[in-house]
């Protein structure tokens, strides 16, 4: 760098988190699965798609441990060379491989693998813990104590209850997504049965009847045995050849990992940080388990929503992009509901972590342009910048606005 240059700015390993959970967070809504494969005709018994469902639906909670391999085939530009190792923004294309546990109940660990790296995400209850190797530097999610009974009781009722940290994805949770608005303006049927990590599996293919969204097909392939997720595959309207996106077990057993692999410990030398996060209000009628007569009324201020299922758009307003693009912990308030998140002091210090700076919190030479990056994926467009993928767009405006959906860019820009 020349002596007259001025230094880019750069994110943390934990800013970068911020990035790819931006387009992987909201690709994830629209996940879906599958190859089709040859059936053996000693395969499993045939079921109907309503009894398919009813069993995924049903299945009791069951211990897992195995490798994931996660593939994402966007359509996004080639991301910079310095990206190496067990980064989560690796999550946006190419294949990531991840090693999954879980007691079946409230703990698990899923750790993405990089060739000489490690990111980490623990969950334990209500606490959760993340930890990169890159940076040797653990955050401990937890909640105040006063929240603690609260996420207890949610837990009991809901099937999901609210958890810290930032996850990576598995077959459940994506399987989960999709199954959870599988009968909503879409087709579901059985095809062929097939294998998955030397396993019978049904496949559950989901083809939305919208003509509006991206998503061609969902497939989930369900394990005959335990009835649980062992892979799954979004298919975009734009690409026939192979899906968009892809998480599945490349091997896996349905018995308990050892209590040891579950059990977090700080890595002797590591950095923590200590974060706690207030649990959201979580309106009464969600709590107990049913659909609110106007969920648009539990949206933060700032969030509409328009259009339904697959082709569902969410408006985001005054989001200081620019700011939140150039590390400015300040400007993550401008994100609506962010509230909800950054409500205690020791949250608000993890902010810091987004300031762009050298692995040892000084400026010093840059390892990532995040700038440079927001304008490799996104191009302009009269509106503001345009994010395309096979399955997913952002429109950011020049006014502020953020436009999410699972439609064409050109529904987005009818849309701003």
């Amino acid at each position: 760098m020349a002596d007259n240059e001025t230094p880019r700015r750069t994110l943390s390993a934990r800013g970068r988190w911020a990035v790819p959970g931006v387009v992987a967070v909201a690709v994830a809504a629209a996940v879906g699965v599958p190859a089709l494969a040859s059936a053996d005709s000693a395969g499993p018994p045939d079921v109907t798609p309503a009894e398919l469902l009813t069993r995924v639906a049903e299945a009791e909670p069951t211990p897992v441990q195995g490798t994931v391999v996660y593939t994402a085939r966007l359509g996004l530009p080639e991301l910079p060379a310095e990206m190496t190792g067990a980064d989560p923004l690796n999550l946006l294309g190419g294949s990531s491989t991840l090693r999954v546990w879980s007691d079946g109940a409230e703990r698990s660990r899923v750790s993405l693998l990089g060739a000489t790296s490690e990111y980490s995400v623990v969950h334990h209850g209500p606490e959760a813990w993340t930890y990169s190797s890159t940076d040797d530097a653990v955050t401990h999610y937890t909640l105040d104590p006063e929240d603690v009974a609260r996420y207890r009781a949610l837990a009991e009722r809901v099937e999901a209850a609210p958890s810290a940290g930032a996850d990576l994805p598995t077959p459940a949770d994506a399987a989960a997504q999709v199954l959870a608005h599988a009968e909503e303006d879409a087709d579901v049927t059985v095809d062929r049965p097939t294998t998955v990590a030397g396993r019978d599996a049904y496949q559950l293919v989901v083809s939305p009847t919208d003509d509006a969204t991206l998503v061609s097909r969902v497939v989930v392939a369900v394990d005959a045995e335990t009835a649980q997720p062992l892979r799954v595959q979004a298919w975009s309207t734009s690409d026939g050849e192979a899906p968009s996106l892809e998480v599945g077990f490349t091997d896996v057993a349905f018995t308990a990992p050892d209590a040891s692999v579950l059990d977090f410990s700080a890595p002797a030398g590591a950095t923590t940080e200590e974060v706690v996060v207030p649990l959201p209000e979580v309106p009464a009628d969600v709590a107990a388990g049913t659909v609110p007569d106007d969920p648009a009324g539990a949206l933060p201020e700032g969030v509409a929503v328009t259009g339904s299922g697959w082709s569902t758009v969410v408006t985001l307003s005054d989001v200081d992009v620019a700011g939140l693009v150039g590390g400015d912990a300040a400007s993550l308030a401008t994100v609506p509901g962010a509230e909800r998140v950054l409500g205690s002091e020791e949250a608000q210090d993890l902010v810091q972590q987004f300031v762009p700076s050298d692995s040892d919190g000084t400026p010093g030479k840059p390892s990532l342009d995040t700038t440079a990056l927001y304008d490799q994926l996104t191009t302009e467009v009269p509106e503001g910048r345009l994010l395309s993928s096979t399955l997913l767009s952002v429109l950011i405006t020049d006014d502020g606005r953020v436009l999410v959906g699972s439609v064409p860019a050109d529904a987005l820009r009818a849309a701003a």
